[in-house]
């Protein structure tokens, strides 16, 4: 009896990861079929890479907007991180006056939804000049990841010894000496994980680039919505797109497997 059950739960893991799969195994063959190839349900075709060039060239120019994903998602991150950092270890190692409210606050802002703060966003940008630039998507992105990578960051270090920044310092090392040979080597799972978030949270946005931008800093995932013509949506072409999209996140997934792993498991539970 226990081997049955053993089987029936392989068989449904395994249909649960087929029915993942498939959209992600249908987006890599389209990518490579011709446009009449993706609406015939047939794994032998003719591979072709010129769906890959087509969007590179007018009038979609992914490389424009994978530039612009690039630059924001990496900015992003080098700014929400470092910043994420000092604010968690503040509220993991200092007691203030009102920080549990502060802290909640912070939390808080997770649960508004996008749809509600664009509009004020698309108005206060419109007067500070910065609608379609890269700033303006920084600036939103940043607002979105770090309260994130401030909770995160903060499960690691709470999970610090203070006994071993206690001995530092009575030793003689700054606070900042404590901060940068203690705190931040222990909890570097923790960075890599928030960095990982934040990342990908700024490199999946649609709504706020599809808001703020017109057209010089358009972004890959506003982008997709260009490639229609008048015979439909070429999915060829979105596949091709999709697939430049998705192929970073797998890359990145892999190269930071481990502390992505040890920081999603240890991290939020301390």
């Amino acid at each position: 009896m226990r081997r049955f059950w053993k089987a029936v739960r392989a068989v449904l893991v395994v249909l649960v990861a087929l029915v993942m799969m498939v959209p992600i195994v249908w987006i890599a063959l389209a990518a490579f079929k011709q446009h009449v190839d993706v609406y015939q349900l047939k794994l032998l075709f003719r591979p072709t890479l010129e769906n890959f060039a087509l969007v590179f060239d007018s009038p979609y120019h992914l490389g424009r907007k994978l530039l612009n994903s690039t630059v924001v998602s990496f900015v992003t991150v080098a700014i929400a991180i470092p910043i994420a950092t000092g604010a968690a270890y503040s509220f993991s190692r200092f007691r203030m006056r009102g920080e549990r409210v502060m802290f909640v606050m912070i939390l808080a802002t997770q649960f508004v939804p996008a749809v509600v703060i664009v509009l004020p966003f698309f108005l206060l940008f419109r007067d500070l000049g910065i609608l379609d630039t890269r700033i303006g998507l920084i600036l939103v992105n940043l607002s979105i990841v770090t309260p994130f990578a401030i909770w995160m960051i903060k499960g690691f270090i709470d999970g610090i010894p203070r006994d071993t920044e206690e001995a530092a310092l009575v030793d003689g090392s700054s606070r900042l000496q404590v901060i940068r040979n203690i705190v931040l080597p222990m909890a570097a799972p923790g960075l890599v994980t928030a960095a990982i978030f934040c990342f990908i949270v700024s490199w999946n946005d649609f709504l706020f680039a599809l808001i703020l931008t017109t057209n010089k800093a358009v972004t890959l995932t506003v982008g997709l919505a260009l490639f229609q013509a008048e015979e439909g949506d070429l999915w060829n072409l979105l596949a091709a797109a999709g697939i430049i999209i998705m192929v970073p996140m797998f890359v990145l997934a892999l190269i930071i497997q481990k502390h992505f792993v040890q920081g999603m498991t240890m991290g939020a539970v301390r």
